[in-house]
């Protein structure tokens, strides 16, 4: 088991020309953690940082570990994150003996940096040195992020923020970052939509956080008043099995347990059991169909909106007669329309079978050619972009979300601001994008687009109910981007190249077994650089066009 370290870092903020910018730091491509990506200066906390408590001024360990939700240890974060700052980025908010700002001359910022660096001594003997305390109540604390399960480091990360130190140059290391830039928060936001940047997921939340503010001071005014809420620490009881069962907060239940069960009574099912009903909100019912897979994880979910008089289905899954029934007997045999995400044959098969008993009206857009696909699908109503359908569960907003499957369709629930994802958002894993029909850069643009509509929860195709549901959209597009990035690079080291190689080399963290499934994914973003003009095939083999 990978083990979570503590860390700590700081997004340092000034006013400039262009308005509020942010100083980001590019790492090494040898980095073994986030590789080339864009980062606020940070890292570990080290095992010496807390001996520096000594120097700092402001506040106290007690009065910061409250604002973080932990019994103690907070200002340790505080002297990490200004610790690496100086190693990284050659800045350090700390105060002379007069409680003036250091200049940006001073020593510290040059040879201390670099005795540091080599560990040749400590931030509490260097601030000693030269007789400096370290003003722990101008950083601001904004954020609390862990790596997720998976990657081979993980980190238990705590996010500031405060005003750079008027004076002082930036200036990256050379060794763990080779580069630097400010940049507002729209400008870094405009080169990672382009794939330009990359950016990890909680650089990008807390990108979008400062990019809310007109200057630094309405930022950090707001910041030192608003501390983020504790992440999820402790399990969530439940049931599992007939028996009591713990989720853990990185489980996939979590979300879904927590959501159906808020008083902690542990009533709420930690697993999905084909042909059960779940209720997630009044009038909506998840039943999951017998055909668990590798791509379609536990099964397909059905989702039956209803008030007793009229049921709306959406996704009727696989024509399984016993999972056609269960749905039949559910709503009591009264189905009116029955609504499709897309027509892969996991999904709108049971369509036919259930208009054939009940004279449901087909609601989605017509199958388009592949082996996949739902031929006999024929909608007898094709739904526009935007439009709104009437349930007895409330209204559903429609949204063409192309990328998966060309005709996909999400429904968004706006009384509960639920939304069916069907395919385009998974619980679990990321969503195969498969050309010609499945396209790369359609995918990532509809992502975006669901980012700009009202709901707190997704309920997708295979899997619980997803928490978070906006954050889970900038991790896809997160995730998409930085294999984006790995594309490139392995075009640009070792093309022109073939699909197959490329592949090898661009998801070199993917099981033997699953790299003709890449392949597939690997195909679609070449297709996309090559829709931008930035890579081109020749003679079956792919080159980059990018300088």
């Amino acid at each position: 088991m990978t083990a979570i370290r503590p860390a700590a870092t700081l997004a340092l903020v000034r006013d400039g020309d262009r308005g509020l910018e942010v100083l980001l730091l590019q790492r090494t491509w040898q980095a073994a953690f986030m590789p080339g990506y864009f980062v606020f200066p940070g890292g570990a906390v080290d095992p010496r940082d807390p001996e520096a408590r000594a120097c700092a001024s402001g506040r106290d360990d007690g009065a910061i570990s409250q604002t973080l939700s932990l019994d103690e240890g907070g200002a340790d974060y505080m002297i990490a994150a200004l610790r690496e700052c100086l190693e990284e980025a050659g800045l350090l908010l700390a105060l002379d003996g007069q409680g003036r700002p250091l200049p940006g001359g001073h020593p510290i910022l040059s040879e201390g940096r670099e005795a540091l660096r080599r560990e040749e001594i400590a931030l509490r003997a260097l601030c000693e040195r030269h007789g400096l305390t370290l003003p722990l109540d101008r950083l601001a604390y904004v954020g609390h992020w862990v790596t997720p399960p998976g990657p081979p480091r993980r980190f238990d990360t705590r996010f500031f923020v405060a005003l750079a130190p008027p004076g002082q140059l930036a200036s990256h290391d050379g060794s763990e970052t080779i580069a630097h830039a400010w940049l507002t928060p729209a400008e870094a936001l405009a080169e990672y939509r382009h794939g330009r940047l990359a950016l990890g997921y909680p650089t990008l939340r807390t990108l979008r956080l400062i990019g809310d503010f007109p200057d630094a001071e309405a930022l950090l005014r707001h910041a030192h008043a608003n501390p983020p809420t504790s992440r999820p620490g402790r399990p969530w009881p439940a049931r599992k099995g007939g028996v009591d069962w713990q989720v853990e907060p990185d489980s996939p239940a979590y979300a879904e347990v927590s959501r159906l069960d808020p008083h902690r009574q542990g009533k709420a099912l930690a697993e999905i059991v084909p042909g059960r009903a779940v209720t997630l909100a009044p009038g909506v019912t998840r039943v999951t169909a017998p055909n668990p897979g590798v791509m379609t994880g536990p099964g397909t979910n059905s989702y039956l909106l209803g008030d007793g008089r009229d049921h709306v289905v959406i996704d009727p899954g696989p024509g399984d007669s016993d999972h056609l029934e269960r749905l039949l007997a559910l709503a009591g045999g009264r189905i009116s329309r029955v609504l499709v995400t897309h027509t892969h044959i996991d999904h709108s098969p049971g369509a036919a079978w259930l208009k054939a008993r009940t004279g449901a009206r087909l609601v989605g857009l017509p199958p388009p050619p592949g082996a996949s696909q739902d031929a006999g699908f024929t909608p007898d109503h094709r739904p526009r972009h935007g439009e709104r359908l009437a349930t007895p569960a409330g209204t559903l907003k429609v949204l063409h979300t192309p990328g998966h499957a060309s005709n996909h369709l999400c429904f968004l629930l706006e009384p509960r601001r639920l939304l069916f994802s069907g395919d385009h958002v998974m619980q679990g894993s990321t969503v195969v994008i498969n050309p010609p029909d499945g396209d790369m850069a359609a995918y990532i643009a509809a992502l975006h687009a669901l980012g700009q509509e009202a709901f707190d929860a997704i309920a997708p195709g295979h899997g619980f109910l997803i928490g978070e549901a906006h954050g889970a959209l900038d991790f896809l597009i997160t995730h998409r981007l930085a294999r984006e990035h790995k594309v490139r690079r392995a075009l640009a080291r070792h093309g022109p190249v073939s699909l197959e190689a490329l592949t090898r080399h661009a998801y070199d963290d993917v099981p033997e077994a699953r790299l003709g499934v890449a392949a597939r994914s690997a195909l679609a973003h070449l297709l996309k650089l090559e829709g931008e003009g930035r890579a081109e095939q020749r003679d079956g083999e792919w080159v980059t066009l990018e300088r």
